[in-house]
């Protein structure tokens, strides 16, 4: 059994007519378990509570033993990275295990639009989650971004995918890959929560 687990970013209150909201209502159209769930306060986020918040969606997505697939935008993604509300289930890892599958429930995480901690550090309301350090999650991963995103002015191969050594997709043009964007629907992703070796492309 599978589950998505779909994590907004700042501000967001998930409209109709934003990629993610879009990419849950096709999901859960074809009969996939879908956890989408409202952070606390999205205009001034507490590192704290989204880390709880998320913790607790990601628990309610993995339940029946579901193999979970996150799909996190901007300060989803950067609270992914760092705050790791799968880390309860890495630490029971055998180190010797050599199956970096095993025993884990997220199978695979796309990561969009991550900002960059001087963008956090430069505004107040989320200065907090600059703080964070992040690392590669132990599941299958791979960044989607844009090499024009305001919020990731150094960009992401940057400061995410080299350092990390995380695969990235580059999205031309894209901005913050929101709506304001062009970004309402995006079928490519849909085809990749489908398929796992299915191609993430623009619009």
């Amino acid at each position: 059994m599978r589950a998505f687990l779909i994590l907004h970013g700042w501000g967001n209150f998930r409209p109709p007519g934003h990629w993610q909201y879009e990419l849950a209502a096709a999901l859960r159209e074809r009969g996939e378990r879908v956890v989408y769930p409202q952070l606390p306060d999205a205009q001034q986020p507490d590192l704290e509570a989204w880390r709880t918040a998320a913790a607790a969606a990601l628990d309610e997505a993995r339940a029946d033993d579901a193999r979970v697939t996150v799909i996190a935008h901007s300060l989803g993604a950067a609270l992914w990275l760092g705050a790791r509300p799968d880390d309860a289930e890495d630490d029971t890892e055998d180190e010797d295990d050599t199956d970096a599958g095993a025993g884990r429930s997220v199978d695979r995480v796309l990561l969009v639009a991550p900002p960059s901690p001087s963008y956090l550090r430069a505004n107040p309301e989320v200065a907090a989650f600059a703080a964070l350090e992040p690392t590669r999650p132990a599941a299958e991963t791979r960044i989607v971004a844009s090499d024009a995103d305001p919020c990731n002015p150094e960009g992401a191969r940057v400061v995410f995918a080299e350092p990390l050594g995380i695969p990235l997709t580059t999205i031309p043009a894209g901005g913050h890959l929101t709506p304001a964007s062009g970004y309402g629907t995006w079928p490519s992703v849909l085809d990749w929560c489908l398929d796992p070796t299915a191609t993430i492309v623009p619009r």
